[in-house]
């Protein structure tokens, strides 16, 4: 009987001290293991590595940990696969560039229903399918500052064409049809847009769909680029035809990859935003949703570290987004100095 007693006094005390250790212990272990993940549109891009090295910082120093996937082709079926594998991870946030606006809606939302903040970057998911999304610049404002550009390269008269990544992409999509408005103004009557080509983000299609224009249409004086892959490609294939003064091209290329087209004229400028900083948002957007911070509605802030303090605006699809900042141009006077870093 005493033995008995005496038992049940010890248990009682190791499970008094066992209880609140292995609680606060599990606390601690779920703070600290807060995981946040970020798909891009496929692997072997330099744009995209960039924009996952500024989440993967941006989660670090909040102390939570980054998870960075990317399929091997820009696919949706692809993304829809890596997402459903981060859904059963049961991970705190999943934030994707979309390779298609629409197609990502049902795993979108069977994240969402799983209790993950779901959202996305660069390129958007449809407002069914995200909380918000974190946008480079302002979509009209990238359009219309490209068919200008071509304008100024054309000296106002000429045949131009777009080369863009997949013909799903949201974003590139978006960009397009801003040009195309642009193109309405009386201003653009001698600026003729031959073709819309699609190298689909890859290097090796992107360079073929470039030396295809460049073979139907002799005349061709400019070449748009929305996309870091397109412009590198469409920059080769000049350099190497030596067509520098006769056909030029423009739009959104990484600084360290077009740093020699600039230089020969291949490229007398073209724009883009630190990928960096797209992606080191979207990690100060995960943990700000992850911790009910906010919502995605219209008029929220928040802090985003060394980038400062954001607004949630209204989206021109009827869902909200973040916007970076404006675009930034890049020209010989500069680009030596930015090549280096990104």
């Amino acid at each position: 009987m005493k033995r008995s007693v005496i038992g049940t006094i010890i248990l009682l005390i190791i499970v008094s001290f066992v209880i609140p250790f292995t609680l606060t212990a599990q606390a601690a272990q779920e703070a600290a293991g807060e995981r946040h993940a970020f798909v891009f549109k496929n692997t072997g891009n330099p744009y995209g590595e960039k924009q996952m090295e500024g989440f993967e910082n941006g989660i670090e120093e909040q102390g939570f940990e980054a998870i960075l996937r990317a399929p091997d082709l820009p696919t949706a079926e692809a993304q829809i696969k890596i997402i459903e594998q981060l859904i059963a991870q049961n991970v705190d946030s999943i934030c994707v560039t979309a390779n298609d606006y629409d197609a990502l809606e049902p795993v979108a939302k069977n994240a969402m229903q799983a209790g993950i903040k779901m959202f996305s970057a660069d390129s958007a998911l449809n407002p069914a399918s995200r909380m918000t999304h974190v946008n480079q610049a302002d979509s009209e404002m990238i359009g219309r500052t490209l068919i200008q550009a071509a304008y100024d390269m054309v000296d106002g008269a000429g045949q131009i064409a777009i080369l863009s990544a997949t013909s799903q992409a949201s974003n590139q999509n978006l960009w397009i049809e801003w040009m195309k408005e642009e193109l309405k103004d009386p201003k653009y009557d001698d600026i003729e847009l031959v073709r819309i080509a699609y190298g689909d983000d890859l290097r090796d299609k992107s360079v073929a769909e470039t030396e295809a224009l460049l073979r139907t249409f002799p005349d061709l004086e400019c070449i748009i680029a929305p996309t870091t892959v397109g412009i590198a490609a469409a920059g080769l294939v000049i350099s190497d035809k030596d067509l520098q003064g006769e056909v030029f091209v423009t739009g959104l290329g990484l600084p360290s990859e077009m740093a020699e087209y600039i230089h020969n004229g291949a490229c007398p400028y073209m724009f883009l935003w630190n990928p960096i900083d797209v992606g080191y948002l979207a990690a100060y957007t995960a943990t700000a949703l992850s911790s009910e911070e906010i919502t995605g509605a219209a008029g929220e802030t928040f802090s985003a570290g060394r980038l400062g303090e954001y607004e949630i605006v209204d989206a021109g699809d009827e869902g909200t987004e973040i916007l970076l900042g404006p675009p930034f141009k890049f020209d010989i006077d500069n680009i030596d100095e930015w090549k280096t870093v990104y």
